[in-house]
C-alpha cells in the first residue's frame, strides 16, 4: 500500500507559478510510477503529467508543455508539479497518482484545488 497527500493548493493570478508537493508513505516510493492528474467542474479526470519511477522519463499533457514541469525526490519519497505561466483553464483539483507496474494508477491522493483568476 501507498499513501498519497497533496499539498501547494492556492489561488493565483493568470500568469502566475505555483509549486505542487505529494508526499508518499507505506512501500517503497521509487517502485513507483507517479503521475498528476486533474479534473475541472463538470469534466472528467485527466491526465497532467507523468514520470517514471527512476525519473528518468516524463510525458505532458498538450496543454501544458511548456508550463509544467513534473519531477520526483525519491529520497524524500515525494513528487512535484511546478505549474508556470498559470491561466484560468488550469483551475481544477489536482491529483496524485501511482502506480506500482504498467496499467491503471492504483493509489491516488485526495487532491488539492488550483484556482487561477483572470
Amino acid at each position: 500500500q501507498v499513501q498519497l497527500v497533496e499539498s501547494g493548493e492556492g489561488l493565483v493570478q493568470t500568469g502566475g507559478s505555483l509549486r505542487l508537493s505529494c508526499a508518499a508513505s507505506g512501500r517503497t516510493f521509487s517502485a513507483f510510477d507517479s503521475a498528476w492528474f486533474r479534473q475541472a467542474p463538470g469534466k472528467e479526470r485527466d491526465v497532467v503529467a507523468t514520470i517514471s519511477r527512476s525519473g528518468a522519463s516524463t510525458n505532458y499533457a498538450d496543454s501544458v508543455k511548456g508550463r509544467f514541469t513534473i519531477s520526483r525526490d525519491n529520497a524524500k519519497s515525494t513528487v512535484y508539479l511546478q505549474m508556470n505561466n498559470l491561466k484560468p483553464e488550469d483551475t481544477a483539483i489536482y491529483y496524485c497518482a501511482a502506480r506500482p507496474m504498467a496499467g491503471g494508477y492504483n493509489y491516488w491522493g485526495q487532491g488539492t484545488q488550483v484556482t487561477v483568476s483572470s
